[in-house]
């Protein structure tokens, strides 16, 4: 499902946030990935969604090479790939429902379509009773969830979160949290970069360990392992 060959990345500054990772993640998995600030873990996430083009290496997606796309695809490939965000980038004069329907808009989806695939992701993050809410009419967590609906309304088959609760209360944090694993129980693979050490000690996931752009740790069920 996400390969990584021999993946590096340096900047034109000449920081290197990536020296040589190789992961393989299954279909249906969830992998945290956490790792001190500065250690690679932006630039790991970003390379999934060809945000940030690695500088040698490989990226498959679903048995597509991100490497070898060609720029006007891109947003094609992207279509594979949900990504949730720490500070949500929802469209502020748009209602919670056009906020999630611009997703499938954009893709020319039929306006039947959209209105059925909506509401059901509203109803599975909780907020179908919101539709019409505008994004500052809703609280913090509340708004997470409908960044999360916006990223699988298409039914991508990866959801990638980089630090989805690192704005939220602890309390609205877990609640996002079962959100992500309600979506999983559907066979999304979860990619979750995050430094909330309460979440991954709890919720035992697979961890990648992110140190100095390589991978320090990779373990079924793993452990924060970092102070915070």
């Amino acid at each position: 499902m996400i390969e990584m060959h021999d993946v590096w990345k340096t900047y034109p500054n000449g920081v290197m946030a990536l020296n040589g990772i190789d992961i393989h993640i299954e279909k249906g998995e969830f992998v945290y990935v956490v790792g001190p600030s500065g250690a690679g873990k932006s630039t790991f996430i970003k390379c999934m969604y060809r945000q940030e083009k690695p500088t040698k290496g490989n990226i498959i997606i679903n048995g597509r090479s991100l490497i070898k796309v060609k720029e006007r695809h891109i947003p094609f490939v992207r279509r594979q790939v949900g990504v949730v965000f720490q500070d949500f980038k929802l469209l502020p004069k748009l209602s919670v429902y056009e906020n999630v329907a611009f997703a499938l808009e954009v893709i020319e989806e039929s306006p039947k379509v959209i209105r059925k695939r909506v509401m059901e992701v509203l109803d599975l993050v909780g907020l179908k009773n919101k539709a019409r809410f505008l994004p500052d009419e809703l609280s913090g967590g509340e708004q997470q969830r409908v960044s999360i609906a916006r990223s699988i309304v298409n039914k991508p088959p990866v959801l990638i979160a980089d630090e989805p609760t690192g704005n939220l209360d602890p309390e609205t944090a877990w609640g996002i949290m079962d959100v992500f694993e309600e979506i999983g129980t559907r066979g999304t693979t979860i990619v979750m970069a995050t430094h909330n050490k309460e979440i991954v000690n709890t919720v035992k996931k697979r961890v990648i360990a992110i140190d100095g752009g390589r991978i320090s740790r990779d373990e079924l069920r793993g452990n924060y392992g970092y102070e915070i």
